[in-house]
């Protein structure tokens, strides 16, 4: 094993390690405790939480599919050179899911005033497909971790 990799590798599970925790996090408490709230307390409670987790979240995935990418490169075995291959398209479509589907609509509602909020609007469909796209992006963050421990065990 080279000493790029050995150093990269425990970066890249920290970071990952990190998102899916927080990424899990949401799924079992944050999202069902705002999925509950009306409208006007949804949006005050998701400016609390969105400036919680920029800029450390995105660093967190790009880091993770960036490193598996590289790790994929330098990986010392066919096997674990497999796992970050997988590592890296998992890691990736979280980011993409992140960007095309949850931060649209994080932006949607930053927009939006608590106390003059427009009538006619889909909420509860918009909080739905945040609250979809955030599990489906939260179990491929928790895959990448699973293969990228799994990449560990077989470059040692």
């Amino acid at each position: 094993m080279s000493a790029f990799f050995a150093v990269l590798m425990p970066l890249v599970l920290l970071a990952n390690g990190l998102a899916a925790g927080v990424l899990l996090g949401t799924q079992l408490g944050g999202f069902p405790l705002m999925a509950a709230l009306p409208v006007d307390r949804y949006v005050h409670a998701h400016a609390f939480f969105a400036t919680r987790y920029d800029p450390f979240m995105p660093i967190c995935l790009v880091t993770t599919a960036l490193g598996d990418a590289v790790l994929a490169v330098v990986a010392p075995t066919p096997g674990a050179w497999a796992l970050h291959l997988i590592g890296t398209a998992l890691a990736g479509g979280t980011v993409v899911i992140s960007l095309t589907k949850n931060v649209p609509i994080n932006r949607w509602v930053r927009e939006l005033d608590p106390d003059r909020l427009p009538s006619g609007l889909d909420y509860a469909g918009r909080r739905r497909a945040w609250g979809r796209w955030n599990s489906i992006r939260s179990w491929l963050t928790v895959a990448a971790l699973v293969v990228n421990c799994a990449a560990v065990a077989l470059a040692l």
